[in-house]
């Protein structure tokens, strides 16, 4: 009987599942909505398991008992107190493989890395940073984002430009041309207008505002230019931080480089680059191209004693092709 392997990304947007079979071909794909239990609870990272899952299982024409292995990414996934309620989750899809659930920012990391182990770094609404050393070793930071301290995703962006708009008002900072993006998105009549609003509740801008704050940057404003620096060298932190808990700050690795937050370009990744290289000099950097589903995959084949590495590059190629024939979308672009 021929074995398949079974991984699931679960995000705050999408939920991917990806089947291979056991000489790393993808075979088998399904898609469903959010399952981050932080936004839609465990029902509904349950009904987002199912859905992917069971439409995966259907398009690689198998059977559920066919799976050796089963590798679950999932946002939202930080304490360890929140391991027994995932796991219990994923029971409730009644699968006889041996499985594994980690924070969907691993599998992204497994996904990109060429070693099998190094950091990742995922930045999107949010950001979260996970690592793994040779040996192993696991750590990372909250991923519960500017109330710990963390930023680096889109809403740090947003938030930061907010904050400097204010400066402008206050007289705190200078002038940015960001206020009158933020005066024209809003609908308010003048700066004033804006911030009281913001106050009030009467506008609101959070992520979604985060491709004006690029674009802005783009067309030449400083502030905005700094204001993107800024949430990039603090990921950048977050990074190092990960990177000295795991003793790896004289050593040869990869920071896999995960998220929409990449996708904005050189004004965002070279003072991330920077900053990690300060204090990591053998640091490389590889951006992920390949959709994170993969990394659930690898670690499906690894928890069922399967060498990943040796599946890694055909599970990459086939399903880059196979998603590419279904025009499924790996991230959108800031």
């Amino acid at each position: 009987m021929r074995e398949y392997f079974l991984g699931v990304d679960v995000g705050g947007t999408k939920t991917h599942c990806l089947i291979s079979d056991q000489d790393g071909k993808a075979v088998g794909f399904g898609e469903a909505g959010p399952g981050n239990h932080e936004g839609v609870g465990y029902e509904g990272l349950f009904e987002a398991l199912k859905i992917s899952s069971d439409l995966a299982v259907a398009h690689a024409g198998i059977t559920k008992d066919e799976i050796m292995g089963g590798g679950f990414g999932i946002a939202g996934y930080d304490w360890p107190s929140e391991r027994q309620p995932t796991l219990d989750v994923i029971s409730k899809l009644k699968l006889k493989a041996k499985i594994d659930a980690v924070n969907d920012a691993v599998v992204g990391m497994l996904a990109g890395a060429n070693r099998g182990w190094g950091v990742g770094v995922d930045a999107g609404t949010g950001d979260n940073v996970y690592g793994i050393n040779p040996d192993g070793q696991v750590a990372h930071m909250t991923g519960c984002g500017e109330f710990f301290g963390e930023y680096g995703g889109s809403g740090s962006v947003v938030l930061r430009a907010v904050q400097s708009v204010s400066y402008q008002w206050s007289g705190r900072g200078g002038p940015t041309a960001l206020s009158e993006a933020f005066i024209k998105l809003a609908g308010a009549r003048d700066l004033d207008d804006l911030l009281e609003g913001l106050s009030q509740g009467n506008y609101n801008l959070w992520s979604e505002a985060a491709p004006l704050v690029f674009k802005t940057a783009k067309e030449g404003d400083q502030v905005a230019r700094e204001v993107i620096a800024w949430v990039a060298r603090e990921l950048a932190e977050s990074a190092l931080a990960v990177i000295r808990k795991l003793k790896m700050e004289k050593s040869v690795f990869e920071v896999v480089m995960i998220g929409s937050m990449f996708n904005g370009g050189e004004v965002f990744i070279t003072p991330f680059k920077n900053r990690i290289l300060q204090d990591a000099p053998k640091t490389e950097f590889v951006k992920l191209n390949v959709p994170p589903v993969v990394g659930g995959v690898l670690l499906g084949m690894k928890v069922a004693g399967r060498n990943p590495i040796e599946y890694r590059e055909r599970l990459i190629e086939t399903t880059t092709g196979m998603l590419c024939s279904n025009n499924h979308s790996n991230e959108k672009e800031i």
